[in-house]
C-alpha cells in the first residue's frame, strides 16, 4: 500500500463518480471544488492536473483553500476534444516547515535548530529555480548555519519571498492522487445556435407544388437576415407509400397525399437517399453551400425507424420484430398509433450489423457536409448505443452536433445528455407562469445539470402548438420568442406558422389542425410583419451580446409583479451584462418596480447606472436600487444592456 497522509473528497464538477464526462465548449472556465483533508496541523497543498487528450504533459493550477477543508481552483479549455483532469494533494514539508517557524519567532522562541533543519528544504530549490533565486538561496543556507548571522537567518526564514518559492516549485512526497476525470470540449455552436425550421417540400414559391432544395436556396437569404444560424430540415428521405398517412393524420391516405417525412423508406430508396421530388445529393450540397456562405449550417433529421416499404425490410428482416400472425408490428405509444412507422428491434441478436448501419447513415449525411443533427425521439433506442454511436462520429468528426429530441421524463431526457447529446430539447415549451419559469431555470443552471445538460428552447415544433398559442395574439408570440431567446443560448423555432401566427389546433389536443408533418403547406416566403422584424432584432441582439450566449450565468431579480419576470445576465469575464424585463400579460400593461443586482455589478446605491434599450435604443439613468419600469403588450419586454 502506498503511503498517504492526504485524502480527497467530493470533487466536483464530476458526473456519476465519473462514469460520464461533464460539457464546455472551448475557451470555457471549468471551475473545480474539492475537499482535501490532511492529518494532524501540517500545511497541506493540492493542484489540479488537466491536459488534452493529445496531451503528454499535464498543465497544473494550484487549489486555493476556502472553508472547512474546501478547496477551489479553475483553468480553461481551449481546443476541442476529450479533456482530463485530476487532483494531487500533499503535506508540503517545507511550507509546514515555515508556518512553524513562523509561529516560534512570534512566541519569542529560539530557533536555531529549526534553521538547520530548513537547510534540506532550501537546497532542494536550488535546482529548478533561476540564478537571482539560486544566489539567494545560496546566501541563506549560509545563514542558516552560521550561529553570527542568527538574525538575518530568522528574517530570510520567515519572509514572503521564501514562501513564494515553496510556492513556485514545491515538493510533492507522500502525494495522493484522486481518479482521472474527463470534460468533452465543444465548438463553440454547442452553447449558442439559433435554429430555424421549415419542410423543404413546402418550400415552392407556387401553390400546391413540391418544394425542392432548389426552392429552399431561394428562401436562405431571408432566414439569414432573421438572424438564423441553424437550417434544420425534418427528415429528407423517400416517404413511404404502404400504410401512408393523409392530411390530419388520416390512416387511409388519399391520391396525391405526400405522407409523413419520418415514415422513412420507399422504392425510392432509404435512410441514405433523398426523395426525389426535393432533389439530388448535388442540389443538397449546393444548397449546404450557399447556406455556409450566409453563415448557416443546415442540419439533418436522423430519424432511426423505417417505413413498412423500406428496402431495410427485405433486405433485413432480422431487424424487425413481427407479430405472433405473421404480420410487422408497426409503431405505437398508446394511444398513438403509427401505422405507417415501422421500428427496430432493438433486441435482435443481429444489433450489431444494425448498429453499424446505422453508424453509416450518419457518415454518409456528414460525407456531404451535414455537421448538425436533430435525433428524433432517442429515448426510444438504447441508451449505450447512443454513447457507441455519437462516440464513433466524434472520433473522425468532432464539429459534429446532435440534439437529443426527447420530450420524456426528466431522469430519461438527462440520461440521453449524458450518454453524449450535445444539446437538449425542454420543458420551456410548457413551463408559462413566473415561478414554473424561474424553478425551472433554476434546475437547469445552479444545479448538477449545468454540467452536462444543454437545453435548448423551442416554443413550438410540428408535433407541439401549446394551448397558450392557439388562437394567441401578436404579445403572446412575442412574450413567448422573448423569453425563450434570452433565457437560453440554444433556442429554434418551428417558423412559418409561428411568424405568420398560425395557430389553429386539432379540438382538444396541442397538435397543429393541417399539421405539415401529413401535407405541404404554402407560405408567402415574401410577407413581412411586426412580428417577423422583432424576431429578427432579438436574435440580432443574441448573435452581439456574448452575455445572451450562454444560459448558465443568470440571476433573476426582485420584481414585485407576477405578471413580471427581471433577470441578469453576463459573459464569462463579466465584461458584457444584460438585463432583461419580459411582461408574462399579452393583454394588459404592467408595471412595477425592480431591483438591480448591486452585488453582481460592484456598485452602491446612489451611484450612476446606465441601461440601454437594445431594441428601441432608449437610454435610462437608474440611481437607485429599485427603478420603475413598465410594459405595454406592443413591445412586452426590455432587454437592457448595462453601462456602469
Amino acid at each position: 500500500m502506498k503511503q498517504q497522509r492526504v485524502i480527497i473528497e467530493n470533487i466536483l464538477p464530476q458526473l456519476n463518480c465519473g462514469e460520464f464526462f461533464i460539457k464546455r465548449t472551448v475557451n470555457e472556465i471549468v471551475d473545480i471544488t474539492a475537499d482535501v483533508i490532511g492529518d494532524g496541523h501540517d500545511v497541506i497543498q493540492a493542484e489540479v492536473c488537466f491536459r488534452h487528450g493529445q496531451d503528454k504533459e499535464w498543465q497544473t493550477v494550484r487549489l486555493q483553500p476556502s472553508i472547512n477543508d474546501g478547496y477551489h481552483a479553475s483553468f480553461f479549455v481551449d481546443k476541442q476534444g476529450y479533456w482530463q483532469y485530476k487532483i494531487k494533494g500533499w503535506v508540503d514539508q517545507p511550507m509546514n516547515w515555515q508556518h512553524g517557524i513562523r509561529a516560534k519567532v512570534k512566541d519569542g522562541q529560539h530557533v536555531k535548530s529549526e534553521l538547520l533543519d530548513g537547510v534540506q528544504y532550501l537546497e532542494g530549490l536550488i535546482a529548478p529555480v533561476e540564478r537571482d533565486d539560486e544566489d539567494y538561496l545560496i546566501n541563506a543556507i549560509g545563514a542558516f548555519k552560521d550561529e553570527d548571522r542568527y538574525e538575518e537567518a530568522v528574517a530570510i526564514a520567515i519572509e514572503d519571498r521564501l514562501h513564494q518559492l515553496f510556492y513556485e516549485f514545491p515538493t510533492r512526497k507522500l502525494f495522493s492522487e484522486s481518479k482521472t476525470l474527463e470534460v468533452y470540449v465543444d465548438r463553440e455552436k454547442a452553447r449558442f445556435s439559433t435554429w430555424y425550421e421549415f419542410f423543404p417540400r413546402s418550400a415552392s414559391a407556387e401553390a400546391g407544388k413540391h418544394g425542392t432544395f432548389k426552392d429552399c436556396e431561394r428562401i436562405l437569404p431571408r432566414v439569414a437576415a432573421m438572424g438564423f444560424d441553424t437550417l434544420y430540415f425534418p427528415p429528407i428521405h423517400p416517404i413511404g407509400e404502404k400504410n401512408r398517412k393523409g392530411k390530419n393524420n388520416a390512416t387511409n391516405a388519399q391520391e396525391g397525399d405526400s405522407g409523413v417525412p419520418w415514415g422513412i423508406g420507399s422504392q425510392y430508396g432509404g435512410h441514405k437517399s433523398i426523395h426525389p421530388e426535393l432533389g439530388t445529393e448535388d442540389d443538397l450540397k449546393k444548397l449546404i453551400a450557399k447556406a455556409e456562405s450566409l453563415g448557416i449550417e443546415v442540419a439533418l433529421d436522423l430519424a432511426f425507424q423505417a417505413a413498412p416499404d423500406h428496402p431495410y425490410l427485405t433486405e433485413h428482416p432480422e431487424w424487425f420484430k413481427k407479430r405472433p400472425d405473421g404480420t410487422m408490428q408497426y409503431a405505437e405509444n398508446p394511444p398513438k398509433k403509427y401505422q405507417d412507422i415501422v421500428n427496430f428491434n432493438w433486441d435482435t441478436e443481429a444489433y450489431q450489423e444494425l448498429w453499424k448501419e446505422l453508424l453509416s447513415v450518419a457518415q454518409h449525411w456528414i460525407a456531404l457536409g451535414v455537421k448538425v443533427f436533430r435525433v428524433d425521439n432517442p429515448h426510444t433506442k438504447p441508451y449505450l448505443f447512443w454513447n457507441w454511436f455519437i462516440k464513433e462520429i466524434k472520433k473522425d468528426h468532432a464539429d459534429v452536433l446532435f440534439l437529443a429530441e426527447a420530450f420524456s421524463r426528466p431522469r430519461v431526457m438527462q440520461q440521453l445528455a449524458k450518454q453524449g447529446y450535445t444539446q437538449s430539447y425542454t420543458y420551456f415549451t410548457w413551463r408559462t407562469s413566473k415561478h414554473e419559469l424561474m424553478e425551472y431555470m433554476t434546475e437547469l443552471t445552479q444545479g448538477e445539470m449545468k454540467e452536462y445538460y444543454r437545453p435548448n428552447f423551442w416554443p413550438n415544433t410540428p408535433d407541439i402548438n401549446p394551448y397558450h398559442l392557439q388562437g394567441a395574439n401578436e404579445a403572446q408570440h412575442l412574450i413567448r420568442y422573448a423569453l425563450a431567446a434570452t433565457l437560453s443560448s440554444n433556442i429554434g423555432l418551428y417558423g412559418p406558422v409561428y411568424e405568420f401566427m398560425v395557430s389553429d389546433a386539432m379540438p382538444g389536443k396541442e397538435e397543429y389542425l393541417d399539421s405539415e408533418k401529413y401535407q405541404i403547406r404554402h407560405w408567402d416566403w415574401e410577407h413581412e410583419n411586426k412580428l417577423i422584424r422583432l424576431i429578427a432584432k432579438i436574435n440580432s441582439i443574441r448573435h452581439q451580446e456574448p452575455a445572451l450566449q450562454q444560459t448558465n450565468n443568470i440571476r433573476f431579480c426582485e420584481i414585485h409583479n407576477d405578471a413580471m419576470l427581471a433577470f441578469y445576465k453576463h459573459n464569462q469575464d463579466r465584461t458584457h451584462e444584460i438585463l432583461v424585463i419580459i411582461s408574462l400579460d399579452p393583454y394588459y400593461k404592467q408595471a412595477a418596480n425592480v431591483q438591480l443586482p448591486l452585488g453582481e455589478l460592484g456598485v452602491q446605491a446612489g451611484e450612476r447606472v446606465m441601461v440601454k434599450d437594445l431594441v428601441t435604443d432608449s437610454t435610462y439613468n437608474w440611481y437607485d436600487e429599485w427603478n420603475y419600469v413598465e410594459l405595454h403588450p406592443a413591445l412586452p419586454f426590455h432587454i437592457f444592456k448595462i453601462y456602469k
